[in-house]
């Protein structure tokens, strides 16, 4: 399977302002989509990450107003991490605490210096500061100097129960390899490995089972670079027996779903083409884009949507 890491990270909110104001504000990523949950127009589906949204950088959510508290354990993506820049954890401290944001104290992981911090709706984010060279860009900002921006994902953390079947999927089904161990940790890569590619399965029992509600992660997309490699994908994830989804067309991406034995969907998107189709690169992120299956709509679903301002 061609696999060159992760693609997005999709999570669950409750208040859509909130949202906007902790990732662009506080986090310093770039606003570059402002959509719809295509299978709940109702909802927005909210996109931050780089300049262009580039795969392997963009957190997006599912925003529903008073949505329930959810708990992050087993069963879950249970944590995603960003990649920062060695010695920036300084710098981040002291900005989170200016503005009054929970952190917990640093920790090392794998040789590396963790901060972990957490949005409204008590979603674990970990500002990894990596060794490793990571050339991607963070986002433009005026507060957050590019020494010490957000350059992208570094990880997903996977809460298992039982690793053995999940370890199955990820080796022998999607061409993940064994990078280390460390406690109840186990982080795998693919590709060319690096910020971006990581797994980590954390197989800790005093993890709860994971409860779906805002601050919990519904799903982790991977990078495939072309259509035929996403059908050629599609073909291994079914050989191995785990049901998987037709490939539907999300406009920016085309994308096949999957649940891993643990329960963890799984989602396989295309490179291309992008969040540039229906805006310029420049004013991403400040108006309403629908894919064309619901355009014809476009009326009735922005009446249904709260308001939300935006600014690029």
């Amino acid at each position: 399977m061609n696999l060159l890491g992760l693609h997005h990270i999709t999570a669950m909110a409750s208040d859509p302002r909130a949202n906007f104001e902790f990732y662009t504000r506080v986090l310093a990523l770039r606003f570059v989509k402002k959509s719809v949950n295509q299978d709940d127009p109702g909802t927005y589906h909210l996109y931050y990450g780089d300049y262009i949204g580039s795969p392997g950088t963009a957190l997006t959510f599912f925003p529903w107003p008073g949505l329930r508290r959810g708990r992050p354990g087993s069963g879950q993506s249970y944590a995603t991490g960003f990649s920062i820049p060695a010695g920036s954890l300084e710098f981040w401290q002291e900005r989170l605490a200016k503005l009054g944001v929970k952190t917990e104290p640093v920790t090392t992981r794998f040789g590396e210096k963790v901060l972990t911090t957490f949005d409204p709706d008590g979603l674990r984010l970990d500002l990894i500061a990596t060794n490793e060279a990571d050339p991607r860009q963070p986002a433009p900002s005026e507060d957050v100097p590019a020494a010490h921006g957000i350059h992208g994902f570094h990880s997903t953390t996977l809460g298992v129960v039982s690793p053995a079947a999940t370890v199955s999927v990820l080796t022998a089904t999607m061409g993940y390899r064994l990078v280390a161990t460390e406690g109840h940790r186990t982080r795998y890569t693919v590709g060319a490995g690096g910020p971006g590619t990581y797994v980590d399965l954390l197989a800790d029992p005093a993890l709860p089972r994971g409860l779906n509600g805002a601050g919990t992660i519904h799903h982790v997309a991977f990078r495939t670079p072309t259509e035929i490699s996403q059908v050629e994908a599609h073909g291994q994830v079914a050989r191995s027996g785990l049901p998987i989804s037709p490939v539907i067309d999300r406009a920016y991406f085309k994308s096949i779903y999957y649940r891993e034995p643990s329960g963890i969907l799984f989602e396989i998107a295309t490179d291309q083409p992008g969040f540039t189709i229906d805006e310029p690169a420049e004013s991403l992120g400040t108006k309403l884009g629908l894919p064309p299956h619901l355009e014809p709509h476009r009326a009735e679903i922005e009446a249904a949507l709260p308001p939300l301002t935006t600014k690029p």
